[in-house]
């Protein structure tokens, strides 16, 4: 067998050759038309471009808006930290990061309810939903809320 011998299990087309002669069918023009933008270098069409129609992000309404004072959370379970540690445990910022567990270091942390908990955990962190705070105390752990999203009070008199 020889590199020839081997022929392609997936067949593709071949390129189109252009401005090789006129018995190609490609030859001349290329394939561009005559004179106009379109047979310049360099020509293309804008990304999104629908023909001159009204284009789809015009089309569509507005709505909504982007709340610039939103806080974006990292979130843990409870079934992840009843699987990661053990009772009488501290859980926080600085342990999830080290268990590889938090992804953004930078963002508040918030405990969600999510699944069931036996053991006694002292978890700390920015925020706790109803229903975390609630399991954890039930299983004789602690809830610490940490302020770090602690801003300025506006409109009080100092």
């Amino acid at each position: 067998m020889k590199l020839h011998d081997l022929h392609n299990t997936v067949p593709r087309p071949n390129r189109k050759r252009v401005g090789r002669g006129d018995g190609s069918g490609h030859g001349r023009t290329s394939g561009r038309g005559e004179k106009g933008a379109g047979a310049r270098s360099g020509h293309s069409r804008r990304p999104y471009f629908e023909g001159g129609q009204i284009p789809l992000i015009r089309r569509v309404p507005k709505r909504g808006f982007n709340n610039p004072n939103h806080i974006e959370y990292s979130v843990i379970n409870l079934c992840v930290l009843e699987e990661c540690f053990q009772a009488g445990d501290t859980v926080d910022k600085k342990t999830l990061q080290m268990t590889g567990l938090l992804g953004k270091v930078n963002q508040p942390l918030k405990i969600l309810g999510d699944g069931e908990l036996t053991k006694a955990l002292n978890v700390s962190a920015d925020k706790f939903s109803a229903s975390a705070r609630g399991k954890i105390e039930a299983a004789g752990g602690t809830c610490q809320e940490v302020d770090t999203l602690a801003r300025p009070q506006t409109g009080t008199a100092s």
